[in-house]
């Protein structure tokens, strides 16, 4: 990886705002950096911190800037994959360790029939995932389902070890299939706003002439 991208991956942004009050206070709540630990256990400390301290809510979504700031989802009591990965994110490129913000388009077998006939399909289109630099390679991972919520629909929550890829778990805890990536967009330096609202715009249309309000959807 050429060290320019490094960098890019470890700047603060106005989405990814990792030295506001709120979001150094939730770091220093999880994190004890006189113990000695290593980058790799501080990052898996702040994955685990983030995946419980939201509750995964796909039914809330606000595409604005404001929105899609670490500093105000920090503050939040649920969110959806892409804010959970944005407070990641924030929080690993605090403590030093490069990261990036995955998007990918994904099919939903988990039966959430409230949000599948307001969108007339169970792809969602865009799920968001956190790629974080660690022992000079990017690793993949996925902190959106909290355990409380992973315990409801039968699924066993999805650990991370700091060493390889943690996605969508593929299959619930009676073997029927749970998620599945159908398309990997790439990773981003910053969180790409246009992007993202294009691809929902192209997945969802009947849902942005129904529901889309100053870039919220709230269903």
């Amino acid at each position: 990886m050429p060290q320019n991208k490094l960098v890019e991956s470890l700047q603060e942004t106005d989405a990814l705002d990792y030295s506001n009050d709120a979001v150094q206070a939730f770091l220093q709540k999880h994190l004890n950096r006189d113990d000695g630990q290593s980058p790799k256990e501080q990052v898996l400390s702040i994955y685990y911190a983030v995946r419980e301290h939201l509750r995964y809510n796909p039914y809330r979504l606000e595409f604005t800037p404001e929105a899609l700031k670490a500093s105000v989802i920090v503050n939040r009591t649920d969110g959806h994959c892409i804010d959970k990965a944005i407070l990641m994110i924030a929080c690993c490129r605090a403590i030093g360790v490069p990261a990036r913000l995955g998007l990918a388009k994904v099919r939903n077998h988990i039966g959430t029939a409230r949000l599948e006939k307001e969108m007339n399909t169970n792809i969602l289109v865009p799920h968001g995932y956190v790629a974080v630099y660690l022992d000079n390679r990017w690793i993949k991972a996925t902190p959106a389902f909290n355990k409380g919520l992973c315990d409801k629909l039968g699924v066993t929550p999805l650990d991370f070890d700091g060493e390889t890829d943690s996605l969508f778990q593929e299959y619930n805890d009676k073997g029927g299939q749970f998620m599945e990536y159908l398309e990997d967009y790439d990773t981003f330096e910053d969180v790409p706003l246009d992007f993202m609202l294009q691809k929902m715009q192209e997945a969802y249309p009947s849902l942005f002439a129904k529901h889309f309000k100053h870039k919220k959807i709230v269903l």
